[in-house]
């Protein structure tokens, strides 16, 4: 793949993937964190966001070898965490075994800049609360966030989320009900996406498709990273995303 640059002069390749993508869903989580008041705690190795019991722990390892203190202070914050814990290792280098936490892995991929398409359904920006709510409840449904049941307006996507530099909702409507939405977030030159996830009762109607369109849009003269889902990875492809190296993924039960 072409080598490229981010706006702090960084080469961008598929090797370096993962540090991109570990630095942009720090910078996600850490905005979630913020807006919804939980505590984020940084150290050399990972940045983590200590939330509640419906929320949980989401830890981020940001380097390719955590030493044994890092290591440990992470075990710590697991045990001790009121709610269910997730851990994402862009570069499946840390072993976490010793918790007892169920693993799985998915693919980083990359995206250099390029052209995007026009989307087949209505895209928008998030602006108004009604659509921020109503994004909400597409994700918690099509992402079976169990542990934000019963609904709460505004916990998973507070009101000053869309407040956070870099940080967009979208929406896609379908007959102008929204049917799908997606997070998009640029963090030191780069773009990501989280949350891509249609209705259950849009689902195979493009709905995934046209969300990632309306965000990559705003994204196209930069490249961009994510950790894709076993069902989304033929859609990325299909937007120019290539896979770069296999992501672990560590969660309490």
């Amino acid at each position: 793949m072409t080598t490229e640059s981010t706006s702090t002069g960084r080469p961008v390749s598929l090797a370096g993937a993962p540090t991109l993508q570990a630095r942009n869903s720090a910078a996600f989580w850490t905005a979630t964190g913020r807006s919804r008041g939980h505590e984020v705690i940084r150290r050399g190795g990972f940045v983590a966001v200590d939330g509640d019991e419906r929320a949980g722990l989401r830890i981020l390892i940001q380097e390719p070898h955590l030493d044994a203190g890092a290591t440990a202070e992470l075990s710590e914050l697991t045990r001790r965490a009121p709610g269910a814990v997730t851990v994402e290792d862009p570069f499946s280098s840390t072993d976490l075994g010793h918790l007892g936490m169920r693993t799985w892995q998915m693919p980083v991929m990359l995206r250099l800049p390029g052209p995007v398409a026009e989307p087949a359904l209505d895209v928008t920006r998030v602006r108004q609360p009604a659509d921020l709510r109503a994004a909400e409840r597409v994700v918690i449904e099509g992402f079976e966030l169990d542990g934000f049941e019963p609904y709460r307006p505004g916990e998973l996507f507070p009101a000053t989320l869309v407040e956070q530099p870099g940080v967009d909702v979208f929406i896609a409507s379908v007959d102008g009900v929204v049917a799908g939405a997606g997070v998009s977030v640029v963090a030191d030159g780069v773009g990501s996406h989280y949350w891509i996830a249609a209705s259950s009762a849009c689902r195979s109607r493009g709905v995934g498709r046209a969300v990632m369109l309306g965000a990559l849009a705003h994204l196209a003269d930069l490249p961009a990273t994510l950790t894709a889902s076993k069902l989304g990875r033929p859609l990325y492809e299909s937007l120019g995303y290539t896979v770069a190296s296999p992501a672990t993924w560590w969660a309490s039960s």
